[in-house]
This record gives structure tokens, sequence and C-alpha cells, in this order.
């Protein structure tokens, strides 16, 4: 105990190392002492303030979102392999971005771009579907669950494509630049926008610790510890859909972020959720913080969408996986 707690303080400490590190890099080094002299009108004092730091805060709520998501699936799911976008939630919010580009009607509301509202009601109609296929068959069983979400899955990506294929090159291109990723924001009204649903989800799936490691043990074991293994798997389904629902709909689909950090983080703390929930919020936004800098000083002035980067990554650590045969959750 004492150990994990160890390893929990130095985890904090090191994501607020980086959180301050990471806004002076990027196309444009920016110095400490350029910041403190300069000026609101100054253009440096505006790159770190309205640009770097929003991104830098972006990329860290986002991540630690992914990541605490990722853990409640693969929980759920009882598999290492488990993602946030398993249950088709990215397919339908990309769908929903896809289809207000291609429509071409230009709207907001309170402040609210109309892709994010489309993005995100198309992640909702996502979570909307799955649930009702599976409450079909009368119970919450994992394995219909899988199945409807990957048969959504394919069902919004062959309409995604269908759309860029009757688009003009000018929307394909916008289509294909959100599927990709990015925290190309200035201010901070997105990090506003985001964090309900992040906070919400995020404090439901840490209360819930207990109940996430004895579902992991089994659902008989989890019911003769007087856990309500559906009603349980209900909330959980829609907090941690919901969130990731609403991240999307921000930042667009960034992939393998929530299979990775859980994985990675049950090898150095273990599978007590108490302490997983908590690595899993640190590890998961210093690890898109980096990505995020990365993306930006590899091939300057161009920047590499944060989706390209996690995929680069994660390809190779789902084969790593396979190969070391670390399917089962409990193997980690």
């Amino acid at each position: 105990m004492k150990s994990k707690n160890i390893k929990l303080i130095g985890f904090s400490l090191f994501a607020i190392a980086l959180v301050i590190i990471a806004p002076f890099f990027g196309i444009e080094n920016i110095s400490l002492n350029s910041i403190i002299e300069s000026q609101s009108a100054d253009s440096s004092y505006n790159i770190f303030w309205r640009i770097r730091i929003p991104r830098i805060l972006l990329s860290f709520i986002v991540g630690s979102s992914l990541a605490i998501s990722g853990m409640a699936f693969q929980a759920m799911f009882r598999n290492a392999l488990a993602t946030p976008f398993t249950l088709g939630v990215s397919s339908g919010a990309a769908f929903g971005a896809a289809l207000y580009v291609k429509v071409g009607i230009i709207f907001s509301i309170i402040g609210v771009s109309g892709q994010t509202i489309s993005a995100f009601l198309g992640a909702l109609l996502s979570i909307l579907v799955v649930y009702s296929l599976t409450r079909l068959k009368r119970d919450f069983s994992v394995g219909t669950m899988l199945l409807a979400g990957v048969a959504i899955n394919f069902f919004f990506s062959s309409f995604i494509l269908f759309i860029q294929y009757i688009s003009d090159f000018n929307s394909s291109f916008k289509i294909i630049r959100w599927l990709m990723g990015g925290f190309e924001i200035i201010g901070y009204s997105d990090i506003y926008r985001i964090l309900p649903f992040v906070l919400i989800g995020a404090i439901i799936i840490t209360s819930l610790s207990r109940e996430l490691n004895l579902i992991t043990l089994g659902d008989d074991i989890a019911l003769s510890r007087g856990v309500s293994v559906v009603k349980i798997k209900n909330i959980l389904f829609f907090a941690t859909s919901l969130m990731v629902g609403g991240v999307i709909s921000i930042v667009g689909p960034i992939g393998f972020v929530g299979m990775m950090v859980p994985h990675i983080s049950r090898l150095i703390i273990g599978n007590d959720h108490k302490h997983l929930s908590i690595l899993n919020i640190l590890f998961g936004g210093t690890f898109l913080v980096f990505c995020d800098v990365i993306s930006r000083v590899v091939i300057p002035p161009a920047e590499i969408p944060i989706g390209v980067i996690t995929a680069l990554l994660g390809g190779p650590f789902f084969i790593w996986l396979l190969i070391n045969n670390k399917t089962n959750y409990n193997s980690g």
C-alpha cells in the first residue's frame, strides 16, 4: 500500500512538471524571460497564454478521460484489448461531424460550434442504439454489447465513407482532418465545455472502484458480494460513453490511449481500481501531453495530427499484447 502511494505521488509530481514545461516547446520555443517581460499585446504572450496553455490543459484532460474510460471498459469486458471506442462511440461522433460538413449549414448554439454539437449527437445516437440492442435480449451481456458495438461501428464507418465519396475535395479534406483528431484551439472555451463531461464521468468511475474490482473477478462473485451487476454496468456504460462522446465532439477521435494507458498502469500499480483510477488520470494526461509536444516539434512548421501519433504508438503496442497473449484482463 505504501509503495503504491509513493508511485502515485511520483506520477503526480511528474505530471505537474510536464504540464509546466510543455507549453514552452513548439514550432517557436518560448523562454520564461520572454513571458515575464512581455506585455499582453506581444505575440509571445498571446501564443503562450491563449494557445499553448489551453492546448496543454485540454490534452491533459482528454488523455485522462480516455484512459480512465478505457480502464472502466476493460474492467466491464474483462479484456485488456477493450477501448472506449469498442462500442462505436467514436464512429457515431465521426458520422455526426461528417454529416455536418457535408450538409454545409454553419451554425452555433451559445458559442458551441455546429460541428461539435453534431458530433456529440452522433455519439449519443450510437450509445442509445447499442444500449437498445443490448436490452432486446433482456440482460446486460458484455458479449452482446461488444457485438452490437462492433456492428454499429461498421455501420457508421460505412456511412462516413459514403459521405466522403459524394463530397467535394474541400469537404472531404475537412472530414479526414477531423478524423485524425487535434487540439487546435484558441482560448479556454473548449475546456469549459468538456469539463462537465469529464468531471462527472471520472467521479462516477472512481467512486465505483470497489464494484469494478469485484466485476473483474466475475459477475457471479460480484453478485455474491452484494453488487447489482446490471445496474453498475448500466451506470458505467452511460458515464464512460457520455464522457468519451463529449471529448470526441471537441477534439475528434483519438485512438489507442484508452487501450495502452490502462494496461501499462496495471503493470505499474496492480489491479486495485482505487489506485488504478488515479494513476490512469495522471498517466493518461501526461501521455497525451507528451504526444502533443511530439506532434508540434517533429516536423516544424507543420504539425502532425495527434491521432496519427497515438496510432503510431498504439499499433505496435497492440501487436505486442497479441504476441504476449495478454488478451485477458487479469493477465496484466
